[in-house]
C-alpha cells in the first residue's frame, strides 16, 4: 500500500477512489443523470436500478422483459428505457413508475440518444419567438385517466392517485425543444419529440450513400447492417450513426493498391443531415405539443371506456344472475309464460303464480333486490361520474386542441413545409365533434335506464312488502307506466351496453326514421358530414376519432422522414465475420462539442462530432491494440455538395501489457481510457487502470484528401500511430480485472467502474470539483 500511495503522489492522480461497493448482479448498462448525482443501472437479470453518488439507491424496477438500452432526458427528469421488443418506456426520476410506453420498434431497441435543442429562442430569421399554449385559459388541467375498479396502487400502467407523473411528463417536457432518437437490431432509426410524438423514421438499409469525392450521382447501399449507437447534435442539425454492413451496388472500380471496401462486413459510420429539426423547430414544437397532449388525452378516453365497460358489465351480470332463477322456476312449475308476463300478471292485477310467489318470497327477498338496485342504480351513477370527470372533459380540451392544429394548418407557408394537412384536420376536428354527441346521447340513455331500473327495483320491493303482509306506507313510489315500459323494452335488452360497447362489423345500433330525417335536414345547414354517426357506439366513435388523429399526424411523419438523408459517408476498418456478430463488443462512444470559435450560427459548424472506436486486432496485423479518433464532420458552405470539409483522425497506441476494455468522450477533447492489464495472476483478480487522454494535444491528420469508397480511412494513419504512454498520461490503478460499461458523467466530473467480481468503484475524476458533488435529488 505505501508503494502504491508513493506512486501516486509522484504521479499526482488527478481523480480519487470515493467508494468500492459490492452488487448483487452484473451491471451490463450504465448511465449518469446529466443534471443530479444520479447513476442508473441494468443488472444482467434486466432490472433498473437508481443509485444516488454516495451509493444509497432509490428505488428498483422491473420491465419484465431484457432490457436492452437505457438514456436520460436532458433535464435528468425522465429516463428511457429499451427493451427486447421493441418497446420504449419512460420512467419518472422520482420513483420509478411508468410514465408512457412506446412501440416504435419491433425488434430490440439497441440505441438512445436523447438531445435538447441548445440554440436560443430565435427563428430562422432571427427574430424571438415563443410558443405559449392557450388551453389552459379556457380549460381546467387535464384529467386523469380513471382508476380501474378493484385495482390496488401499481396495478394500472398509468399514475396512482395523488400523484400526477404524467402531467408532470407532459408539461415539463414542453419547456425547450428536444429529440430522442432510438435504433433497433433491424437497423431502423426513429425520432420522436419530447419522447412522445413519433416525428420521423428511417432505414439506413434504405438510404442512399454518397460515396466520397466522386460525382454527386454516385452511391451505395449497406446490407446486413446493424446499428452500434446514435448521436444528435446539439443543434439539432447533424445525427451520426454508427454501423455494421456491406458495402454494395457500388459502379466503381476498385484501386489495386488499396483494400476494397465493397463486399466486405465493416465498421462505418454515418452522417445524416436532420436540419429539418432545426429549420422548423418551431412549428415542430407546437404540432407536437397539441399532438402529445391529444394523445394523453384519447389515453384518458381509453381508460374511461375500459373502466365503465367492466362496471355496467359486472352490474348486469349481478342483475341476471339473480333474476335467471325465475325462468328456471317457472319452466319447473309448468307455466308457459315469461318473466315479463308474469311482472306484468301482478302489476295489472294482482294475480301471482306459485313460481313468481316463490321467487319474490324466498329466492330474492327485499334483501336481494336492495342488493341488485344498489349494484345498478350505483354503478349508473359511477358512469356518470366517469364521464363527467374523465372522459367529457377529455374530449373537449382534444376538440380545443385538435382546433388549434387546424388553425396552424391553414398558415401553408410555415406548415405545410411538414406536412400538416388542413383536409384531414378537419376530419379529425368532426370526428371529436361527433365523440361529443355521443358522450351526451349516452348520458340521457343512462339517466333513463337508471331511473326505469330503480322504479322497477321500487316497486319489486313493495310487492314482497305486500305478499308478506308488511307496512310498505315508507317506500318509495314508482310509476306504473314506466314499470310497463321497463318490462316490454328493457328486461332483456341492455341499451347502455348497446352504446356503449364496440359493435361488430354491420351490427350497427337501430335508429327510426323520422330521427335520421331530422339529422340529413342539419346537413343543409352546415351541421356533421355524415349522419351514419348515429348508428355507432361511443367506444365506435372514439375509434373513428382515433383513426382521423393518426392519419392526421402521419402526414408529419411521413414528410419529415423524407426529408432526412444521409450527407457522409466514413468507412472505417473491416470486420470478421465473428466481430458483426457480436457488435457490443467493440467499445466506442459518440459525442458532439461546442467549437471555441463558432459564431453560434445553427447548423453551420457549430459543433464538432468526436467518434471513438477500439480497432479490432484481426482488422490490420499491422495495427494492433489501437484505439482510433475521428472529428471534423463539418459543414462549409464553399463544398455544399458533400455538406464537409476534410475529416481528421488519429490512432492511439494502448500501452504494452493492456487491453482497451470500454471507452467514453469526457467534457470537452478528453477521452476515458478503461484498460484490463492482459496478464493475470493464478487467482484471477488481474488488474486494471482508468486513463485521461486529451485528446486536444494529440496531431490529427487530415484523411480526407486521399479518400475514396475504396479504401478504409484508417489506412492513412498507419504511420502516423501516437503511443500512448502510462507516465504521460493521467492513469488511475484499479486493483480488479474490469468489464463494460464504463459509466462517465461529464457534468459530475464522476466515473463508475465495474470489475469482474461483481464490485462498483466510483472515482471523482477531478479534485476540484469534490464540492459539486451534492446529495441533492
Amino acid at each position: 500500500m505505501s508503494e502504491m500511495a508513493s506512486d501516486e503522489e509522484e504521479n499526482i492522480i488527478p481523480f480519487q477512489l470515493q467508494f468500492d461497493k459490492p452488487i448483487p448482479f452484473q451491471i451490463k448498462i450504465a448511465e449518469w443523470n446529466p443534471e443530479k448525482d444520479l447513476l442508473a443501472m441494468v443488472t444482467e437479470d434486466s432490472k433498473i436500478l437508481l443509485h444516488r453518488f454516495n451509493w444509497q439507491r432509490l428505488w428498483t424496477i422491473s420491465p419484465g422483459k431484457p432490457v436492452t438500452s437505457l438514456c436520460w432526458r436532458p433535464d435528468g427528469k425522465a429516463i428511457a428505457v429499451g427493451l427486447e421488443d421493441g418497446t420504449i418506456s419512460l420512467h419518472d426520476v422520482e420513483n420509478g413508475k411508468l410514465l408512457r410506453n412506446l412501440k416504435p420498434h419491433d425488434v430490440a431497441v439497441v440505441c438512445l440518444n436523447w438531445e435538447e435543442d441548445g440554440q436560443s429562442n430565435t427563428d430562422e430569421s432571427g427574430n424571438f419567438s415563443v410558443y405559449e399554449d392557450r388551453t389552459s385559459r379556457f380549460f381546467p388541467p387535464a384529467p386523469r385517466p380513471p382508476k380501474m375498479p378493484g385495482l390496488v396502487a401499481g396495478d394500472s400502467s398509468f399514475m396512482d392517485d395523488g400523484e400526477d407523473s404524467l402531467a408532470e411528463l407532459s408539461n415539463t417536457s414542453f419547456r425547450k425543444f428536444n429529440i430522442l432518437c432510438t435504433g433497433d437490431r433491424d437497423g431502423n432509426i426513429c425520432f420522436s419529440i419530447f419522447g412522445i410524438f413519433q416525428i420521423g423514421k428511417i432505414n439506413i438499409h434504405e438510404l442512399s450513400l454518397p460515396v466520397p469525392h466522386l460525382d454527386e450521382h454516385a452511391s451505395c447501399k449497406l446490407f446486413n447492417a446493424s446499428i452500434y449507437k446514435v448521436a444528435l447534435s446539439k443543434d439539432l442539425c447533424r445525427l451520426v450513426v454508427m454501423c455494421t454492413g456491406e458495402l454494395k451496388d457500388c459502379d466503381i472500380k476498385p484501386r489495386e493498391e488499396k483494400i476494397n471496401v465493397q463486399d466486405l462486413p465493416g465498421l462505418h459510420c454515418l452522417a445524416m443531415d436532420t436540419s429539418i429539426f432545426w429549420k422548423r423547430k418551431y412549428e415542430l414544437h407546437q404540432v407536437a405539443q397539441q399532438a402529445s397532449n391529444i394523445e394523453d388525452l384519447t389515453e384518458v378516453i381509453r381508460a374511461s371506456l375500459s373502466v365503465m365497460n367492466k362496471q355496467w358489465a359486472d352490474a348486469m351480470k349481478t342483475f341476471h344472475e339473480k333474476f335467471h332463477s325465475l325462468s328456471t322456476l317457472i319452466i319447473d312449475n309448468g307455466l308457459e309464460s315469461s318473466p315479463q308476463e308474469e311482472f306484468l300478471s301482478l302489476l295489472g292485477g294482482a294475480r301471482i303464480s306459485p313460481a313468481l310467489n316463490q321467487f319474490l318470497v324466498n329466492s330474492l327477498g327485499e334483501v336481494g333486490v336492495k342488493r341488485v338496485l344498489k349494484s345498478v342504480c350505483g354503478t349508473g351513477k359511477e358512469l356518470q361520474q366517469v364521464v363527467l370527470d374523465h372522459l367529457q372533459p377529455a374530449a373537449e380540451i382534444i376538440g380545443f386542441r385538435i382546433g388549434e392544429l387546424r388553425g396552424l394548418s391553414r398558415w401553408r407557408a410555415r406548415y405545410q413545409g411538414i406536412g400538416l394537412d388542413e383536409m384531414l384536420l378537419n376530419e379529425a376536428t368532426e370526428n371529436t365533434g361527433l365523440l361529443l354527441v355521443q358522450v351526451q346521447r349516452f348520458m340521457m340513455v343512462l339517466s333513463s335506464v337508471v331511473q326505469q331500473f330503480s322504479n322497477f327495483f321500487n316497486w319489486l320491493v313493495r310487492s314482497i312488502k305486500y305478499l308478506m303482509q308488511e307496512p310498505n306506507d315508507q317506500l318509495l313510489s314508482y310509476n306504473s307506466e314506466l314499470l310497463v315500459v321497463f318490462l316490454k323494452f328493457l328486461y332483456d335488452q341492455d341499451p347502455v351496453k348497446d352504446l356503449l360497447e364496440l359493435s361488430e362489423a354491420g351490427d350497427d345500433i337501430e335508429i327510426d326514421l323520422k330521427t335520421i330525417g331530422r339529422v340529413k335536414e342539419l346537413l343543409q345547414f352546415g351541421g356533421f358530414s355524415e349522419c351514419d354517426f348515429l348508428q355507432r357506439t361511443l367506444a365506435k366513435e372514439f375509434q373513428h376519432m382515433e383513426s382521423s388523429f393518426k392519419m392526421a399526424f402521419q402526414m408529419p411523419f411521413t414528410t419529415i422522414s423524407r426529408k432526412i438523408s444521409c450527407m457522409k459517408l466514413l468507412p472505417l476498418c473491416p470486420l470478421q465475420l465473428s466481430t458483426t456478430q457480436t457488435p457490443t463488443t467493440i467499445p466506442m462512444s459518440l459525442s458532439f462539442y461546442k467549437n471555441e470559435l463558432s459564431d453560434d450560427t445553427p447548423c453551420q459548424s457549430g459543433y464538432t462530432d468526436y467518434i471513438s472506436f477500439q480497432v479490432p486486432d484481426e482488422t490490420f496485423p499491422e495495427i494492433s491494440n489501437c484505439i482510433g479518433i475521428a472529428k471534423g464532420y463539418k459543414q462549409n458552405s464553399n463544398n455544399e455538395k458533400n455538406g464537409y470539409t476534410s475529416l481528421e483522425a488519429v490512432l492511439l497506441s494502448v500501452p504494452n501489457g493492456y487491453t482497451c476494455v470500454d471507452l467514453s468522450l469526457y467534457k470537452d477533447k478528453e477521452l476515458v481510457l478503461l484498460l484490463n492489464k492482459t496478464n493475470t495472476d493464478s487467482e484471477g483478480s488481474g488488474e486494471a487502470c482508468m486513463m485521461v487522454v486529451q485528446t486536444g494535444d494529440l496531431a490529427f491528420i487530415s484523411i480526407s484528401g486521399s479518400s475514396s469508397l475504396n479504401q478504409w480511412e484508417l489506412e492513412d494513419l498507419k504511420g502516423s500511430i501516437v503511443n500512448l504512454e502510462m507516465e504521460n498520461e493521467k492513469v488511475r490503478k484499479v486493483p480488479h480485472s474490469v468489464i463494460a460499461p464504463l459509466a462517465v458523467s461529464a457534468s459530475r466530473g464522476v466515473a463508475c467502474v465495474f470489475a469482474e467480481r461483481r464490485r462498483a468503484l466510483v472515482y471523482i475524476l477531478e479534485e476540484d470539483e469534490d464540492e459539486e458533488i451534492s446529495d441533492e435529488k
